[in-house]
């Protein structure tokens, strides 16, 4: 039965949170194509971070499990391999258009196990399925080419071929388009993929690999299984079947992935942590930037790995742009996703309302000044007000640490120098920002900022079509467009005679 089979109500909010609690799914292991309930697995609960209260439980899977599905991948891998790149193109497609279909019920499932406001949620599903139709497009394109010889008889092939059976770990802040872009990126190149669940936010990635199979997928190809991540990760990584591991998480977590990966010849796919600069030169339009940054750092309740964090504003401007976003923060309404005036959602769990308690406290020992927020909020949930904190120096664990909340911390400087060096000093290298009036200003920051994704007088990280990866110890190699359906493939060199 479908996780979704009593939710396709096209793509507007006509439902309530209590409805909608009482469609939350019950949710086993996927496993070749065939979800597996009970048999004795043990449980958790995953909370709703609206209320603190309990969805339902979601099983864990056993050591037999993880073993099923990757002994499932290597025998799907050997169909899926030799379907025609058009065969898997349509497949794909199929699963964009199925997932827009049911946009409000996959948008139910964000509100319900993240918090994200409605909208926010619809965003999130289109953004996905936009991956899907990507790699369903470029998967067709796995060009190799042709070398001159140097001898008349003999014809040079290079061939691009799909690297193998993936390994696939999620974390809980992109429910859905962190797995579509796994999934969508692995089975375009040609490959087959076990993918572990966030056991925090599990059943938009099962209801996404159900999909894939109502869509046609040979049985095997795909399995999503949500439990423990070292035995998965031991299971997985250490079977000869895997040939590559993709990961997106913490970077504690993706050096010591990396780490199992290449002790076993399995190519890692990190994206990890990031504390995003942002860059702002006089010249610029300050409530203009004010509305943007402010809209891009409390989206998804400022979890987001490429969020930006380190607001680094010249001091001709920083007072005016100090008061500008503090006014903006305050205006944003903070409650639940169901309700249409929310503009912001809860942190996902105690555990990060503790963390940015923390970070806060902290900063206040530092002496930084706080704006607005630096407070939670006093009602059921995870709920913390969007936060503003002004005068940051680099002594405090805000500015070392990605607070992964609702907060935004400005700094103010004085040369181009001094910025590049500010933005520059930490291991991170996933996300940066610059806004200015001079395109000299922009052309110089985006050579001399170290990171994999720049974004110049904008917001939007990430498209389908666009590479997304991370530089120093955010990531290793790209995921998205052409370089993320590269990252699953092998080159292959053939001689003819």
């Amino acid at each position: 039965m479908s996780l979704l089979e009593e939710q396709d109500t096209g793509n507007q909010m006509t439902t309530t949170r209590a409805d909608a609690v009482k469609r939350y799914p019950k949710l086993g292991q996927l496993i070749a194509g065939e979800m597996k309930y009970g048999d004795g697995r043990s449980t958790m609960e995953v909370i709703d971070p609206t209320t603190g209260v309990t969805l339902g439980p979601v099983s864990m899977a056993t050591e037999a499990d993880a073993d099923e599905a990757v002994d499932a991948a290597s025998a799907g891998f050997g169909v899926w391999r030799k379907t025609s790149a058009f065969e898997r193109s349509r497949l794909l497609r199929r699963v964009a258009d199925r997932m827009r279909e049911r946009a409000e019920a996959l948008a139910e499932l964000l509100v319900l196990e993240l918090g994200k406001p409605w909208n926010e949620a619809l965003g999130e599903v289109e953004v996905a399925a936009g991956m899907w139709e990507w790699a369903a497009e470029e998967g067709r394109r796995a060009y190799g080419r042709v070398i001159p010889s140097r001898e008349g008889n003999a014809r040079q092939l290079v061939l691009v071929e799909p690297v193998g059976p993936v390994a696939a770990f999620v974390t809980w802040n992109g429910p859905l388009v962190t797995p579509s872009r796994k999934m969508s990126g692995a089975l375009g190149a040609g490959c087959s993929i076990v993918l572990r669940a966030s056991e925090e936010v599990p059943a938009c990635a099962f209801a996404l690999g159900q999909i894939v199979y109502e869509c046609g997928l040979p049985a095997g190809v795909l399995s999503v299984l949500s439990g423990d991540p070292v035995m998965l990760s031991n299971k997985w990584l250490e079977s000869p079947v895997t040939r590559a591991v993709t990961f997106t998480g913490s970077t504690q977590v993706g050096k010591l992935l990396s780490q199992q990966a290449v002790a076993h010849m399995k190519r890692p796919i990190m994206e990890l942590g990031g504390h995003a600069p942002v860059l702002a030169f006089d010249g610029i339009d300050v409530q203009t930037f004010a509305e943007r940054a402010v809209a891009a750092k409390f989206a998804n309740s400022g979890q987001v790995c490429f969020a930006p964090t380190r607001f680094y504003v010249q001091r001709s401007i920083y007072a005016d742009v100090v008061d500008a976003m503090t006014a903006e923060a305050k205006k944003i309404i903070v409650g639940c996703g169901f309700d249409p005036s929310t503009r912001m959602g809860p942190l996902k769990s105690e555990r990060r309302l503790r963390a940015v308690e923390e970070l806060i406290a902290d900063a206040k020992r530092c002496g930084f000044r706080v704006t607005t927020g630096g407070t939670r909020l006093d009602r059921p949930g995870f709920f913390y007000a969007p936060t503003i904190v002004a005068d940051a120096t680099t002594e405090a664990k805000l500015s070392n640490t990605e607070p992964f909340g609702p907060i935004a911390a400005l700094t103010p400087f004085d040369t181009y120098d001094e910025a590049i060096n500010l933005a520059n000093r930490l291991p991170y290298g996933l996300g940066a920002y610059v806004h200015a009036r001079e395109f000299e200003t922009l052309h110089r920051a985006t050579d001399d900022l170290e990171a994999g994704n720049v974004i110049c007088n904008g917001w939007r990280v990430t498209y389908p079509e666009t590479p997304f990866g991370g530089h120093k110890e955010s990531g290793m190699l790209s995921e998205g467009g052409v370089e993320g359906l590269r990252a699953f493939q092998n080159v292959k060199y053939a001689s003819l005679s």
